[in-house]
């Protein structure tokens, strides 16, 4: 496989460096004086291949993480700050001032995408797009749970006005994946319930939140977003360390959530939010549509080239139609274009971590070594940034591509004869997100379901595991998840139930008459936010 060079349309071109030079903290696009970090694209712009040079972001130390949390820190001043006691109204304001600036930055955001992460044209505007749409989404489901919230309830002789509540300060530590959209899925929801913020962006796809620093910066109260750049261990560690911080918010692999929330000294006081790494498999039953099922496993497990939580990582095809599964499967795999991100009909794309390749290699040898084969003529051709998809047959338990999240191009296919043998696989995996069903018959459907719903949290009919639509609840069991993610479930993730109660007398009543008449508290309103 030659390294697919061509010469990059003008607008797609790289015309100058960005050089990342501030990090924000109290209101403040503060000026970084210390050592940066280059930030290189595995997109060659040249002939002979040499990965690009996109730019610079500061390097910055623990004692600036410090600065950065303690800043988040007064802005929530102990629940006093005027971010958290904040009219509703007033927050979704700043939230609608930040999605109006954030629209301008589209093209630049988008670029970025594409030549920090390698993520297609297509699907980098359908990153920024959604989330756009999410913080709109977002601000219409918080203004209906204010809505329902307007109003006092009354029990065994109880007035009571019951609202949800900031928890505090959130650090928020989003993924390389989707370095926009499920980074802001945890930072939109914290900063929109009254929680201030400190947030690191990923290694991969940190210079793209650089055009959006000043609508940060313009758009809400100082202090309550403050924006890091560097090694999340040097910046995550002392901020944890102080037991200030009251939300973990972080998109990543369970062994860094364990090891950053260890250091936090009240793991009793510490919430959690966490999407973590899956295995999801797809089943297909012997009575599948074939057609469908090979469509759906191909976008399943070769999107974004499978550096997916939410890709397919193995298939479970039955042994009376594994045979034609894996040559028809193998001939749609070797068919999808391999290019650079802004192609036309370009499905696979340059992979932005340097040492991935090398990685998946690995996993291939151990696999061929144990006696599987790669089915398909191109799997596992190799450029200096790319490997295309493996198709791995037989696959086994001892294989390391069967125990391991693969996140990348390639894709073990595991032959069953009885639906007992993945069921007990999924129940013993350490992984529990989604799963991918392929068949018809109801019969045999309908108590697959049931134990289905048991093992993961997303059973996929006839289709491939994702995330959206983002109204859906987003989470997982056992290694997978901790707490749950949608437009809905999000804003409660980032809050708490809190409220006022009265003993019906007139004394007591006659005071919240008076509050409500005069307006003077932000939390005890009827007022029906339009």
């Amino acid at each position: 496989m030659k390294n697919n060079f061509k010469e990059i349309p003008e607008k797609f071109k790289i015309s100058e460096l960005k050089h990342q030079k501030t990090y924000l903290v109290s209101g403040e696009l503060k000026e970084w004086k210390g050592e940066f970090s280059e930030v290189y694209s595995t997109i060659s712009s040249t002939e002979k291949y040499k990965p690009t040079l996109l730019g610079t972001v500061p390097n910055l130390t623990g004692d600036e993480a410090i600065e950065a949390l303690n800043s988040a820190y007064r802005a929530y001043d102990k629940g006093q700050g005027l971010w958290p006691t904040m009219r509703v109204a007033d927050r979704i304001s700043c939230m609608e001032e930040f999605a109006e600036q954030m629209k301008t930055k589209r093209d630049e955001v988008v670029q970025l995408l594409m030549w920090e992460i390698g993520k297609s044209l297509p699907d980098s505007q359908k990153e920024f797009d959604r989330t756009i749409e999410y913080i709109y989404d977002t601000i219409e489901d918080y203004k209906q749970m204010d809505r329902d919230s307007a109003k006092f309830q009354k029990d065994s002789g109880v007035y009571a006005h019951v609202r949800r509540g900031p928890l505090g300060v959130v650090l928020c530590l989003g993924p390389y994946n989707y370095p926009l959209n499920e980074t802001f899925a945890l930072l939109i929801p914290a900063l929109i319930m009254g929680n201030t913020t400190v947030f690191k962006p990923a290694k991969h796809g940190v210079l793209l939140l650089s055009p959006l620093m000043e609508a940060f910066q313009n758009s809400f109260p100082e202090g309550v977003v403050n924006i890091i750049y560097g090694r999340g261990r040097v910046l995550a560690t002392p901020i944890m360390k102080t037991g200030k911080v009251d939300i973990l918010a972080l998109i990543g692999n369970s062994k860094s959530a364990n090891a950053i929330q260890a250091n936090h000294p009240y793991k009793n006081r510490l919430r959690l939010v966490l999407g973590l790494e899956a295995k999801n498999p797809a089943i297909v039953l012997p009575d599948a549509d074939l057609d469908l099922a090979i469509d759906e496993c191909i976008t399943g497990s070769t999107s974004f080239n499978g550096q997916r939580c939410t890709a397919l990582k193995v298939l479970y095809v039955h042994e009376h139609i594994v045979d034609k599964f894996k040559k028809r499967f193998a001939e749609r795999v070797d068919a999808l274009k391999f290019g650079n991100p802004w192609e036309k009909g370009v499905k696979l794309t340059p992979l932005p971590e340097p040492g991935k390749p090398a990685y998946i290699q690995e996993l291939i040898d151990d696999a061929t070594e144990k006696g599987a084969k790669v089915i398909n003529k191109k799997g596992g051709e190799t450029t200096e940034n790319y490997i295309f998809p493996a198709v791995l047959y037989p696959v086994s338990k001892d294989m390391r591509v069967y125990q391991e999240e693969q996140f990348g191009p390639v894709i073990p296919v595991v032959s069953f004869k009885n639906i007992q043998e993945p069921l007990d696989d999924m129940a013993e995996s350490n992984y529990g997100q989604q799963v991918s069903v392929f068949g018809s018959e109801v019969k045999t459907l309908a108590p697959l379901i049931d134990t289905l719903v048991n093992l993961v949290c997303r059973v996929n009919l006839n289709s491939a595991a994702q995330r959206g639509p983002d109204v859906y609840p987003f989470t997982g069991r056992k290694d997978s998840a901790v707490g749950t993610l949608s437009v809905h479930d999000a804003l409660r993730s980032f809050s708490i139930r809190t409220f006022v109660a009265s003993k019906d007398t007139e004394y007591n009543n006659a005071i919240l008459q008076e509050l409500l008449d005069k307006k003077t508290s932000n939390f005890i309103s009827t007022d029906y936010l339009l």
